[in-house]
Order: C-alpha cells, then structure tokens, then sequence
C-alpha cells in the first residue's frame, strides 16, 4: 500500500501583500475584518495574521461593488449570491451616494427616542446605522443632526436640560466604545483632545476623536475642562502631533481666545493646535479653525500624511539692558 502524498496547504499572504493583490489598502483590510468579519485571518505560531488566497477574488469583487457606488456594510459580509445580485443589478445603474442609507426623515424618529429617555432603543438603532454607514457618514449624517436638533429643541423650549443631558451621556458612551477599537491598532501620529476649563460640552470633541481615530490616528482623550498648561505639557511630553481643542458657542469670546493663545505659546512650534465646535474663535497664526466635519477629514488626512506645516517658532526674549 502507497502513502498518500501530503495534502499542499493552501498559500496564504501576509496583509501586505494581499493589499496589494486587490488594491485594497491594508487600513481598510483591518476595519472589514473588525467591523464586518471578513476579510478572515489565521495566526502564524509568531502570532502575525495570514490570509488564505482564496480571499483575492472575493474581494476584488467586493471592490467592484464598491466602485459601482454600493457602501462597505452592504457587500463585504454580504453572501456570494447578494454579491451576485449586487454586480448584476448595478451593472448598468450605478447606485448614487445616499444608496442603503435611510432618508433624514429619520431624524424625528431618534428625537422620539430622546424624549423618551430610551436609551436602549437609541443605541440599538445608531449602532445599526454605524454597521452600514463609514464613520464619515455616520457622525456627518446622523450624530451631528440629532446633537443639533436637540440643542435647538432646548433652546426654543421644546425640550429640557435633561434631555440635552441623556443625549450627551448616551452618545458620548457609544462614540466612546466605536474608537476604541480603532485605538488598539492605531500606528499614526498622536493627537491630544481636550477642553479648556469652563467648556463642559464634549460630544463634538468625541465625535472629532473617532473620525481621526478610524483614519489611523493616535488618540489621547483627556475630555473636558483641562487646564492649557496641563494639556501643553503631556502633549509635549509624549511627543504629540497635535492638539485638538472643542469649543461650543457657550464659551465663545475673548477670554476662550486668549486661553487658546496661551495653550500655543506653551506648545512646541512641531505641535499643530486645532479648534472646532460652534464656538471656535477666527484662525490665528499657529491654531488652524475647522468649521466642518469634512474640513476635519482633509485636516486629518494631511495629518496622515505628514504634511502638516510647523506652527511660527517662539520669540526670543529681547535682552535686557544693563
């Protein structure tokens, strides 16, 4: 009796080079396999991940869809018959930019979930808008507008404190819980957040967190009402890229923007100083103002990409005469 030849194991890539087989770049890779489940690694006895071959061909075909306009949480879990259906249907109509995302009349349906206080619910129904939508979308499409409808809601007398409330505590633990992960394997530059003392708001800190967080970043959350000694000193310390500041129109006004021109004094010239929110004052030489979510991600995409300019230099001390 003949032994059997040993059966050969099917060649298996490392993440780099499957990136590189299906020009899909290897950050995007990660938060499939995260969020999505796919694609599927095996661990090498080193403990590095591996991809079996035959994962190419299912993603490049997941990379047509995409081309074709379909969004990330609809094709790459999607089974090979819907992946089927989903070339086959596009083929000829491509799908526009709102494909697979419902329609902001959703919005008063979040409100009712606010106003009765069901935190279950709401967290239930945002988390199966971040399983379908980029976090761009996600933040830009449904955060932002529910954050500003119930701020307008409490200000015109339609709600009440405890409603602004619910929705900060609510939302700022499940943006919370959405960085993290992108946190473990963040390798990018390392940006500090904070608030400068008086300014309790931090959703917009949090929302700003994750988005530069899912593009590769470093993040170091300090939260609000920290003093800018303290936040220039750890940012120096450990070496920061940046420093990204929140500050809400309740706080908006001289005294912010002198607090802010102390934080860039104190900060290396290398250290970049960013200010958002609906408070922050008019850029000035070294603190760069984004107006926008999207104004943050091409921010955070020259961040990525080290094209970041260097702040204007301290002067030095004139010297004194004897």
């Amino acid at each position: 009796m003949t032994a059997r030849p040993p059966k050969a194991e099917s060649p298996m890539l490392s993440i780099g080079a499957l990136a590189r087989a299906t020009g899909i770049p290897v950050e995007t890779l990660r938060t499939w396999e995260s969020r999505y489940g796919f694609p599927v690694p095996q661990r090498k006895p080193s403990g590095h991940r591996v991809y079996p071959l035959e994962a190419v061909p299912r993603l490049r075909r997941v990379a047509e869809a995409l081309a074709l306009g379909h969004r990330a949480g609809q094709v790459v879990a999607a089974s090979e018959e819907a992946l089927d259906q989903l070339l086959e249907g596009t083929s000829s109509s491509p799908a526009g930019p709102s494909a697979g995302i419902p329609p902001a009349e959703d919005l008063p349906g979040l409100l009712r979930l606010v106003t009765a206080f069901d935190a279950d619910r709401l967290t239930r129904t945002l988390l199966g808008d971040w399983g379908r939508m980029t976090p761009m979308e996600f933040l830009e499409e449904r955060v932002a507008p529910l954050v500003v409808a119930v701020g307008d809601g409490w200000e015109n007398g339609d709600l009440e404190i405890r409603h602004e409330h619910f929705l900060s505590e609510r939302v700022g633990d499940l943006l919370r819980s959405l960085r993290l992960p992108f946190e473990e394997r963040a390798s990018g530059p390392l940006v500090v957040f904070g608030t400068l003392p008086g300014e309790g708001h931090g959703l917009g800190l949090q929302m700003a967190a994750l988005l530069l967080a899912s593009m590769g970043s470093r993040i170091l959350y300090l939260g609000p009402e920290v003093p800018p000694p303290q936040i220039a000193s750890l940012a120096t310390d450990l070496g920061a890229r940046a420093v990204a500041v929140s500050v809400s129109s309740a706080t908006r006004g001289a005294a912010t923007s002198a607090s802010l021109r102390k934080l860039r004094g104190r900060l290396p010239p290398r250290v970049a100083l960013i200010v958002g929110g609906d408070g922050a004052p008019r850029a000035q030489a070294g603190i760069e103002v984004v107006r926008s979510l999207a104004a943050l991600e091409d921010w955070g995409a020259q961040l990525m990409a080290g094209r970041l300019p260097a702040a204007p230099g301290r002067r030095s001390a004139r010297p004194r005469r004897v």
